[in-house]
């Protein structure tokens, strides 16, 4: 059984038991507090925990996921086990209230031992142990009685390995797994409790039985709909339908592996996992695979975030291929490889080949330089003559060079040199505490309950804005602040609104919500939880309760603000598209009233030609003026429509589809009617944000014309400081600057006469041909200048110029002979801090500054010193 034939058995097995086959969502899941989807049921979150009604009652899939961030982190184990990978993929079945244990666990048995000719995995039922939660004795009952899983192949287990929790609150329940034994020759017997490490009694499948809800205090009740959520390891199953030792020789890996065999001419031993090369060869596989998926998902190197996990990834493949003697290129036949394996089950990876592997090659090609220079700086840490090398600077390597610490061990070790592995440590504790403080800003528990509360109660927000400016609606809850005293923020619910919540980049609404006995100041409306919409408001007269009718009303001008330049941002990421490349994805926006602002990946700056005809090509779909079209539909039909997916926002089955010129996306946001509403599109600026993402802002409608006058302005003055007329004005300018420069070669043959002048006149106090004086006034240039123009006196041959610079600050200068054995900046060592300071210089010439001026008369005695012991 290829992968292929074992994705489509799982998914078909469960189509035929009711369940609606969900194709994978991205490795980039919309939960905020997980860097990468990193189970089957993360999509599926939303509806577990209630947020959101699910479309369907049970539901199967193959779920990409990654783990190599956070708490969620393989990265460090790739190669070293049998199992551990960073990119994988969960085969799993849910029931969202539907079905419970009763089905679940006969199910499981049914697919895993059933007839392979009838779509089962033929497993030998007599190998097949089974664990529980060591209170639940529903579920092993059923696997006993029902099943006919002997009680001598089923053991209990506790909360840390058969009880599963979403959080420290919410749903949660017992679980149940599913483990093979594969014989003694992988280790003793017992069952799983028995084989710690899983290599004989390998869990394939895991079943969670969500059946209560957590409260803060600990404290468990049962739920009213109980829930099923599945996982099974394709790659785990998938090696023993294979008949193969490990992961690492499935038909997913075996030609990676082989590829990496091609490339480096090292020898892949097969279950040896105490071989330096086999390691390495397995990591080259597997990081070849999970970068290839993770860069078509929309991920980028760089040096924040998921982005930073890519380039963890690729670097460290591109350290084993080092490691293993390899000085060329070894990611781009690895991804190609990496496409060919997985191109069958996910089409996209094909389709965007040429991209994915110019993204990786250009990291690798970047790293294999920056090892260079990390070895550079290693060598040069290394001849200081200390027996350990600092903590600081093996995190350097880490943090900055991506050294592995293993690696600079290894070098600094045939040198007798030990690491600091303390210091190391408390820098890499400094890090994590960092990442953990810009992680926090969740909703509080009690903000969330009460959020439920209202859905429970009323139901989700019914939103209006796409047709009307102003609706009537009933005040369903207000929280926080004090409503009645005109002072704070509160929050209002209503049943139904105009106020678009933010999302998709586009920011939230403002307005009013009036009732008989107050009226609100809309600052911002928001998701408290999916589908219900928060008004944040600040009270200005009166009170407003719940239970009341309210008249809800949008700030109308600028929504028609935020809808041009909403609309405008889609004609750019096409033109954006059609002038760089089908590669360049959305990465974030964010459209407000005054402009726009669009993040995309891209692998170099933006020509200002480019520019230019992204320009161009937008204003042309203003100027045709095309109605806009707005609809909705299965998700399905729009990608057949050709609809690409707009960042930031999440798709049900049934979603909203923007027509607007030549771009067809999937946009849940506000639009104008006709794209000549938009105005013209004028681009302000194009910078890097990041390593492969670049962004561009612009004004659309009044704030393009506002743009406009605004330049049309600053030319004309331009033209009348330089005296001539605006359609002259580069004349006007190239002519002063062309005055500038005659003035400025004036200026510097004039200092060099006075600094001649000054010269001979240093060099008549000078004392066995040195001159160690100070000389106020002058910036460190001109104080360079004059240093050079004494040691050129025929009676001098050494000068040391400290003085007080027309900025406040302190400047030294060093020259001795050109055929001294010694730097110059030997004489400014100790002078520069007693002002504070520092500088340097290898040659004959040595520059410094400092901040402290009182310093001057301690520097000229320090630096005289050094003179005397000079030679």
């Amino acid at each position: 059984m290829t992968a292929d034939q074992l994705r489509d058995s799982f998914t078909g097995f469960f189509a035929d038991k009711g369940h609606t086959v969900v194709p994978s969502a991205s490795l980039i899941p919309h939960d905020p507090s997980l860097m990468f989807n990193v189970a089957g049921m993360v999509p599926f979150k939303s509806y577990f925990t209630g947020d959101e009604q699910a479309p369907y009652n049970r539901a199967t899939a193959s779920q990409k996921c990654a783990r190599a961030g956070g708490k969620h982190n393989d990265l460090d184990d790739v190669g070293r086990t049998k199992r551990h990978l960073v990119f994988f993929e969960m085969l799993g079945n849910f029931s969202f209230g539907d079905y419970f244990k009763e089905s679940a666990i006969p199910w499981s048995w049914e697919l895993v031992t059933g007839d392979p000719a009838s779509g089962g995995w033929g497993f030998d039922g007599d190998q097949i142990w089974v664990t529980v939660h060591e209170s639940d004795d529903e579920a092993e009952a059923i696997w006993h009685e029902m099943v006919g899983v002997p009680m001598d192949r089923i053991q209990r287990l506790g909360d840390k390995d058969n009880y599963w929790q979403m959080g420290d609150t919410g749903p949660c329940g017992p679980c149940s797994e599913l483990h093979i034994d594969r014989g003694p020759e992988f280790g003793p017997d017992g069952g799983p409790l028995g084989d710690p490490f899983g290599d004989r009694f390998m869990e394939f499948w895991n079943l969670v039985f969500m059946q209560f809800n957590q409260a803060k205090d600990g404290t468990r009740t049962p739920l009213p709909r109980p829930s099923i959520d599945t996982g099974a390891g394709l790659e785990r199953i998938l090696a023993l339908k294979q008949g193969v030792d490990s992961v690492w020789e499935t038909d997913l890996m075996q030609p990676l592996i082989d590829e990496a065999q091609s490339l480096t001419g090292k020898t892949y031993r097969v279950g040896d996992y105490d071989d330096t090369d086999s390691f390495g060869l397995r990591v080259l596989a597997e990081h070849a695979r999970s970068s290839s998926m993770l860069v078509n998902d929309g991920v980028f190197p760089s040096n924040e975030a998921r982005g930073y996990v890519l380039r963890r990834i690729i670097r460290r493949a591109v350290r084993f291929a080092y490691m293993l003697g390899t000085e060329s290129l070894v990611m781009p036949r690895l991804t190609e490889t990496a496409i060919g394996v997985m191109g069958n089950a996910y089409p996209d990876l094909v389709k965007n080949q040429e991209f994915i592997t110019n993204v990786i090659t250009r990291e690798e090609e970047s790293f294999r330089q920056t090892l260079k220079n990390g070895l550079s700086i290693l060598d040069t840490a290394l001849e200081d003559d200390s027996e350990s090398l600092s903590g600081s600077t093996t995190f350097l390597l880490h943090d900055t060079y991506g050294f592995p610490l293993e690696l600079t061990q290894e070098i600094a070790s045939e040198r007798d040199v030990a690491v600091d592995l303390d210091g190391f440590n408390v820098e890499m504790d400094a890090q994590r505490t960092r990442a953990k403080a810009a992680a926090k800003g969740t909703v509080d528990d009690a903000s969330l309950g009460r959020y439920r509360e209202v859905v429970e109660q009323f139901g989700t927000t019914e939103f209006v804005g796409y047709s009307d400016d102003q609706a009537e609606a009933r005040v369903l809850a207000v929280y926080d602040g004090d409503a009645s005293s005109g002072e704070g923020i509160s929050e209002i619910f209503l049943d139904r609104t105009p106020f678009y919540a933010e999302s998709g980049g586009q920011i939230g609404d403002t307005g009013t919500i009036v009732t008989e006995t107050g009226t609100a100041e809309v600052i911002d409306t928001t998701y408290a939880i999916p589908n219900l919409r928060r008004h944040t408001v600040r009270i200005t007269d009166g009170v407003i309760s719940a239970g009341q009718t309210a008249t809800a009303s949008i700030d109308s001008e600028r929504r028609e603000k935020i809808r041009r330049n909403h609309t405008g941002t889609h004609l750019l990421h096409h033109a954006l598209r059609e002038v760089l490349g089908e590669h360049v994805k959305q990465a974030g926006s964010w459209v407000g009233p005054d402009r726009l602002r669009f993040d995309f990946s891209h692998y170099e700056a933006v020509t200002a030609d480019q520019i230019a005809e992204i320009e161009r090509l937008a204003n042309a779909q203003t100027l045709h003026s095309r109605p806009t079209r707005t609809f909705e539909t299965t998700k399905d039909e729009a990608e057949s429509l050709g609809a690409i997916a707009f960042f930031g926002d999440k798709y049900g089955d049934i979603v909203r589809v923007l027509e607007a010129g030549d771009t067809i996306e999937l946009c849940g946001g506000t639009h104008v009617s006709a794209t000549g509403d938009i105005g013209m599109v004028k681009v302000v600026s194009e910078a890097s944000i990041g390593s492969n993402l670049r962004r561009i802002e612009a004004f659309t409608g009044e704030g393009s014309v506002a743009l406009l006058q605004r330049d049309e302005e600053l030319l004309g003055n331009v033209a009348s400081l330089v005296g001539t007329q605006t359609d002259d004005v580069l004349g006007g300018v190239q002519r002063k600057l062309d005055e500038i420069k005659t003035l400025q070669g004036e200026i510097k043959t004039l200092r060099a006469h006075l600094a001649m002048g000054r010269a001979t006149e240093l060099a008549a106090i000078a004392n066995d041909g040195v001159v160690v004086t100070q000389i106020d006034q002058l910036d460190p240039g001109e104080l360079r200048e004059l240093a050079i123009a004494v040691r050129q006196q025929p009676s001098v041959h050494t000068v040391v110029l400290v003085g007080e610079t027309p900025s406040g600050g302190v400047g030294l200068v060093a020259a001795v002979p050109k055929d001294s054995q010694k730097p110059a900046s030997v004489l400014l060592k100790d002078a520069a801090r007693a002002v504070g300071g520092g500088g340097g210089g290898k040659g004959d010439i040595a520059t410094a500054g400092g901040k402290d001026p009182s310093g001057i008369q301690e520097a000229l005695r320090l630096a005289a010193t050094a003179v005397g012991e000079f030679s």
